[in-house]
């Protein structure tokens, strides 16, 4: 057993040494890689002189201030080379380096300059932030080699390289109240927003088919609320397959989830949706509703009549309740307060609600006022723009002219409109090998042609139109791989909507840096539609 125990040791270092035997051997396999990435930098411009190679000498220079980047561009390289590249704080003579550093002479908190020699690498950044968007940069610009393997070393050719996004919300929606999804996952899905340069997720965690977080102080809200008794079948059919469903996010569990984005430079928004769309909380506690109940967990897709009761005193207490443990969960300084598709029959007929004339503004109203006496910004789609505050966000769902409206006004905006940005929506024409029953058709062409702030906005306007996002609604995605599936390649061509500035960005050469980023995501084991490459598909579908 010992004579074993020596041999594994002598092989396990004989496999830990290769590689650097392999980089050392092999000066004349190198693969060159490129800039031609998504998004698209603002600015490459090659220079004379032989290119950069990463090959076992190579260390990374940071200071503490950046060792979090440091390591994430040390795992990023150890994934695709295979080697552990030191990280140390101290320069060294002889000894070929890429540096990370913070300069002022960046003056974007989100730029970088990266420049690219053969002596090394210099990575620059306004902030910790920007370091971290120029690391996805070379990232991405290694990955573009012919073959990547231990048998090749990485090169880039001479370059600087200066960055910026467009946008300060660069967003991406997932609902994980119709369908929920692993903590996991949802770190995966944080993964797929850092490689994009994203920095905000929204995170829909509430709604009528399910609450999926924990509220200690509403107890029945995890008990009752995060479970139905049965999902409809397809799109709201007469069929329903009575099987118990459910689930919900611990606070520890939200916790996690909030530093690790925030470890990706990446902001978690949550969304508590109200006063419609509550029906999960209603069945947890009918006497926040208009009628007393009873209600039940929601089983089909779309719009309830149930809504929260405003005229009800406690109606409030548990909003405030609710808001209060969300703030203490969420360090994020904008909370998504929801606000769309109310109903306001049950308001009409209830008598709690009589002498409140404009019931949903008056609700808005409440919830902003708790919200701003906390520190906190209020978001919400587009219907609450009318009797909303002036400092209320607003985010335009409806098509792009009520984001225009609220600009127009003074509101801050980000653009979600689903003309260009409802992921969840088919990608192609024909339906017949597509997993999702949702319908709406929105091809990655229309997606990559949006302009958030159109010239035709006045210049004041523009300033006020933050940003943009694409929303992934659950209803038809039962599994991971379908979220996967539907958000790209479209994410990808959003991103560049919102970091590449529209001079820059050109569809049919998007389409062909898109199809060499596209190997690198199944490298990563993400799962996206094929129809820009039928030759990927799988063959003679007919046949099986």
């Amino acid at each position: 057993m010992m004579r074993t125990n020596v041999i594994r040791k002598v092989i396990g270092m004989v496999k830990g040494l290769l590689p650097f035997y392999l980089f050392a051997l092999l000066p004349l396999s190198a693969q060159a890689g490129d800039y031609n990435i998504v998004p698209l930098p603002q600015s490459i411009a090659l220079q004379k002189g032989e290119p950069f190679t990463l090959d076992a000498t190579v260390q990374i220079l940071a200071p503490s201030a950046l060792q979090q980047e440091a390591e994430f561009l040390q795992f990023y390289l150890r994934d695709m080379v295979g080697l552990d590249f030191p990280v140390v704080q101290k320069r060294a003579k002889k000894v070929c380096y890429i540096e990370l550093a913070v300069s002022p002479r960046v003056t974007s908190k989100e730029g970088y300059v990266l420049t690219v020699g053969s002596k090394g690498v210099t990575l620059q950044g306004g902030s910790a932030a920007g370091v971290f968007y120029g690391i996805q940069t070379l990232r991405k610009s290694f990955a573009n080699t012919s073959s990547a393997s231990l048998l090749q070393m990485f090169q880039l050719p001479a370059a600087v390289i200066t960055d910026t996004p467009r946008f300060s919300w660069r967003g991406m929606h997932l609902d994980c109240s119709r369908h929920f999804f692993s903590v996991e996952f949802v770190k995966k899905f944080i993964d797929l927003l850092a490689l994009h340069n994203m920095n905000i997720f929204h995170w829909h965690i509430t709604d009528d088919q399910g609450w999926r977080i924990e509220i200690k102080k509403w107890p029945k809200l995890m008990e009752v609320g995060s479970h139905r008794t049965g999902t409809i079948i397809g799109t709201n059919s007469d069929i329903d397959d009575q099987i118990p469903y459910g689930g919900y996010y611990t606070q520890a569990e939200a916790r996690e989830i909030v530093a690790y984005a925030a470890a990706r430079h990446i902001t978690v928004v949550p969304e508590i949706d109200m006063p419609g769309h509550m029906l999960a909380a209603l069945a947890s506690y009918p006497e926040l509703g208009c009628t007393g109940g009873p209600y039940q967990v929601g089983h089909y897709w779309g719009v309830y009549k149930d809504v929260l009761c405003v005229g009800n005193p406690k109606v409030y207490q548990f909003v405030e309740d609710v808001l209060t443990e969300i703030m203490d969960i969420f360090p994020s300084e904008v909370i998504h307060i929801g606000g769309d598709e109310t109903p306001t029959e049950k308001w009409e007929a209830c008598l709690k609600c009589q002498g409140i004339k404009e019931k949903q503004a008056h609700f808005t109203k409440r919830v902003f006022d708790f919200l701003t006496s906390k520190g906190r910004r209020a978001l919400g789609w587009d219907e609450i723009l009318d009797g909303s505050p002036q400092d209320a966000m607003i985010m335009s769902w409806r098509g792009t002219a009520p984001g225009a409206k609220a600009a127009e006004a003074g509101h801050d905006v980000i653009m979600a409109p689903t003309t260009h940005c409802y992921l969840d929506y088919q990608q192609v024409e024909d339906v017949l090998f597509e997993p999702s029953r949702c319908g709406g058709f929105i091809p990655i062409e229309k997606v990559y042609s949006l302009d958030p702030a159109p010239d035709s906005l006045s210049v004041e306007a523009r300033q006020h139109i933050l940003g943009t996002q694409a929303n992934l609604w659950s209803e038809y995605m039962t599994n991971e791989a379908m979220v996967e599936y539907q958000a790209l390649p479209r994410m990808t061509a959003l991103a560049e909507v919102q970091w590449t500035m529209p001079e820059r960005k050109n569809f049919d050469d998007f389409k062909q840096r898109l199809g060499e980023f596209t190997k690198y995501l199944e490298y990563l084991h993400y799962t996206y539609c094929k129809h820009l490459w039928p030759e990927r598909q799988i063959p003679n579908r007919w046949q099986f």
